[in-house]
């Protein structure tokens, strides 16, 4: 896989995961204060991908950054 494909990949997965911590942290608003167990999970689940989003962030600028190595100067 060329650095172009997978940096175009992972922009894709950025995408998806932040439309899922947003859409996750818009249901936990939209349930109130019914169920504060299934809110903290929830919440939790968010966390963890916030964290991901955080990796392939980084991902992202290591490979941008080896992009332009690349790219006669």
């Amino acid at each position: 896989m060329s650095t172009k494909d997978e940096l175009a990949q992972v922009e894709k997965d950025l995408a998806q995961l932040k439309a899922q911590v947003q859409d996750i942290r818009e249901q936990v608003s939209d349930m109130g204060a019914t169920d504060q167990v299934e809110r903290s999970q929830m919440l939790g689940m968010a966390d963890e991908q916030d964290e991901l989003i955080a990796d392939l962030e980084g991902r992202r600028d290591r490979l941008m950054r080896r992009l332009g190595e690349e790219s006669p100067a």
